[in-house]
């Protein structure tokens, strides 16, 4: 049962906390509820003091009065018995009501307690107000007693004495009616008090209201138009700035899908150029592929000179029928395509092949490949021609910058999804390239020729693979410590991809920054 309580709480307190960030609304009337709660608080207490402290004081001047009345009977009266005639004539002056209770002391008389005109208790007196009057003769004093011991009740009462020769002379006043006064009072106050807290939290609620709305209702536009409904727009009201606010962003609106029309027909007619070109050449460049083919296997008939043009011509016309098939195959992406032929693989054989394919490259650089697999099988439905493809362009471009340093080839699996990593320690990459390597024809330094002979939409087909699988390509990399591309793939075709096997920085660059931590730390 507690920890459901507890759980309910916990939920009650996390949607809370979610309301208060998502909505100024919540925050504007939470805020304004608690500085009113704050002040009404502050200025009831005030009030409250200054009603009291008012009440008090006139009823301090009215028992004053009522003691100098007292006084000048008592000093009237002459002859024996005087203590209980002014007694008496004290107690008929208070009324059947017994608006005031009268105590009055001979201190000459040592046996006699003192007369009360009501069954009241001497101990209500207090000890401090009789030495008062007894330390100042002719002073008339009043104090709030804490209580009147009574047969019935006791009760808070204002007591008022002063002493005139052997006489004390002590008038209490019953305080229920100001205590009954003032707890209505109060009671009032807090009523008006809450009345008020919660109308300024309404009027809060409604003038946040009249802002709010128009700014959801602009949220509400800015993401239809971002979800690509261009002809979205907001509907405008009035002259005042929300309203001009509605019209700037209709006119932004509109800005926008001319500007973004106009970019998908160049783009449109861009991506047709270049597939119309790419389908042009392949006629005059089989032709030209053919030629080039016969003049290469009878080089050896010719000169030397002539030899080697055959040769220059032969690696040209074969990076340039790879250049050619790479923005077929992009133009195909472009266009929307391309499709996916799946079949269920076993990654570490495409590795493999990869690796048996740039091997030799790798060697003539100075690079030696190193596999770390797994020694389960990594199944997942791939089209086997595409991911081999994302292997060799990976490949190549660690031999490319790797420096002739190590490259290491990683593969790990889980149950939703395999990953492969390539990691070389070359020069690697500076802060914000990271993305930029799968641009289209982009190059880390320009002045840089490719000397592998690649066409400069390697990376940026491969991650168009990998996202028609449902996957990701992402890179890493720092100047000195080189870059690692890591692949992740859904085991399942059309999964949705929640994580990699792999991490995208390798361990050990994560373990130094530890050690520098720490060793930091330490100094």
């Amino acid at each position: 049962m507690k920890t459901t309580l507890l759980r309910l709480v916990r939920g009650l307190w996390r949607r809370s906390y979610v309301r208060w960030r998502r909505s100024i609304q919540v925050r504007v009337v939470t805020t304004t509820l608690l500085l009113s709660t704050i002040v009404a608080v502050v200025l009831g207490v005030f009030l409250m003091q200054q009603i009291t402290t008012a009440l008090l004081e006139s009823r301090g001047e009215s028992a004053i009065q009522q003691l100098n009345e007292g006084l000048g009977i008592l000093k009237r009266t002459q002859g024996d018995r005087v203590t209980e005639k002014v007694a008496r004539e004290l107690a008929a002056r208070s009324g059947p009501s017994g608006r005031y209770e009268v105590y009055l002391r001979n201190t000459n008389e040592e046996t006699n307690g003192g007369l009360p005109t009501n069954d009241l208790d001497p101990v209500s007196i207090p000890r401090q107000l009789t030495e008062d009057i007894n330390a100042e003769p002719g002073a008339k004093v009043w104090r709030i007693g804490e209580l009147i011991r009574q047969y019935h009740d006791d009760e808070a009462a204002l007591i008022a004495g002063a002493k005139d020769g052997p006489y004390e002379l002590y008038y209490l006043f019953p305080l229920k009616q100001e205590q009954r006064t003032l707890v209505f009072v109060q009671r009032t106050m807090v009523g008006v008090g809450v009345a008020l807290v919660l109308l300024l939290a309404a009027i809060a609620s409604v003038v946040t209201r009249q802002i709010v709305i128009p700014v959801r209702l602009a949220a509400q536009s800015a993401e239809r138009l971002a979800a690509g409904r261009l002809e979205e727009r907001m509907k405008v009201r009035g002259e005042d700035d929300l309203a001009k606010l509605g019209r700037s962003f209709n006119d932004m609106a509109t800005t926008l899908q001319e500007k973004i029309y106009e970019l998908e027909g160049l783009s449109q007619v861009q991506r047709q150029f270049v597939s119309d070109v790419s389908h042009e050449l392949r006629t005059p460049l089989t032709t030209m592929k053919i030629a080039a083919d016969m003049l290469y296997e009878n080089r050896e008939d010719f000169q030397a000179m002539v030899a080697r043009s055959a040769e220059l011509l032969q690696s040209q016309m074969e990076r340039f029928e790879s250049l050619l098939a790479d923005l077929l195959e992009i133009s195909r992406h472009d266009a929307g395509a391309a499709t996916l032929d799946a079949e269920s693989v076993d990654v570490r054989d495409l590795v493999l092949a990869a690796v048996d394919d740039v091997q030799d490259v790798a060697e003539r650089r100075g690079s030696k490949l190193v596999l770390k697999l797994p020694g389960e099988a990594c199944m997942a439905e791939v089209d086997r021609r595409r991911i081999a493809r994302i292997l060799r362009n990976l490949l190549f471009n660690a031999i490319e910058h790797g420096e002739g340093r190590d490259i290491v080839v990683t593969v790990a699996a889980d149950r939703d999804a395999v990953a492969l990593a390539v990691r070389d320690h070359g020069t690697g990459l500076k802060p914000g390239q990271a993305q930029m390597v799968f641009d289209r024809f982009w190059r880390a330094d320009p002045s840089r020729a490719r000397t592998i002979g690649g066409t400069g939409l390697g990376l940026s087909i491969s991650r168009e693979d990998a996202q028609l699988h449902g996957g990701w390509l992402q890179a890493w990399g720092e100047p000195g410590v080189g870059s690692q591309f890591r692949l992740s793939l859904p085991r399942k075709a059309g999964a949705e991809l929640r994580g990699s096997p792999l991490p995208l920085v390798p361990a050990e660059v994560e373990l130094n920054r530890a050690d520098l931590a720490d060793l930091e730390v330490t100094e």
